[in-house]
């Protein structure tokens, strides 16, 4: 498919009811609206287009990107392309897309320890949401690593931007789900935190508990 028809094809899928829906979450771009089991449907049809990629996060609409983060190919992205896709970010739901493709990227870590001393929200929260998801990945980096990110968080997250604190609370559970060890120290750290306020604005959305998250998902993982 090519940029043009994916582009007819978001504008024909997308409704009044879903752009009222990712208004409610932040979304400003431009957007027609798409759900995301639509958004599934074509990144089943097109695959991993990367170049198409490039082109649909520099159309600016959200849905577009939101898709080109999902056929993008992580392994292909330049540290000048990720920066540069970073600087359009400006809703939370855009970003959790964004990180959650460059977790999968060589640069991953680099992109990490940058973002989250950025005073950017946006930013700070994609940098955030990678450390949770290599916590959980059980990639090469040692426990060590992350106990001194707890310490960040501890330091830092009531006093982070709202969106970042978000990521820095899921982050703090991604430490803990990474293993025994880390699960008590991150139960620690949550313990002296204490609760996490975040303003979901005009949705349901709630910040977990990290500490109820944590103990829940490890009952849940020892009955495996």
């Amino acid at each position: 498919m090519t940029e043009k028809e994916i582009l007819a094809a978001l504008e024909s899928l997308g409704t009044e009811q879903n752009r009222k829906i990712y208004h409610r979450h932040g979304v400003t771009d431009e957007m027609f609206g798409v759900s995301y089991a639509n958004l599934e449907k074509l990144r089943k049809k097109i695959k991993t287009d990367h170049t198409l990629a490039e082109r649909l996060w520099a159309t600016g609409n959200h849905d577009a990107r939101i898709l080109a983060t999902m056929i993008a190919d992580a392994r292909q992205m330049t540290d000048r392309e990720i920066e540069n896709w970073s600087k359009g970010l400006s809703s939370y739901v855009a970003t959790d897309a964004f990180a959650r493709l460059v977790a999968l990227s060589p640069l991953a870590r680099k992109k990490m320890e940058r973002w989250t001393k950025s005073k950017t929200e946006w930013t700070g929260r994609a940098g955030w949401l990678i450390v949770g998801v290599l916590a959980m990945r059980g990639d090469e980096l040692p426990d060590e690593y992350f106990e001194n990110q707890l310490e960040v968080i501890e330091r830092g997250i009531h006093t982070a931007k709202n969106r970042v604190r978000d990521a820095m609370n899921s982050a703090l559970i991604g430490i803990g789900l990474r293993n025994a060890r880390l699960e008590k120290k991150a139960l620690a750290a949550a313990a002296r935190i204490g609760r996490v306020e975040v303003d979901h604005g005009e949705t349901g959305c709630k910040t977990p508990d990290a500490a109820d998250y944590i103990r829940k998902a490890a009952a849940r993982r020892k009955k495996r």
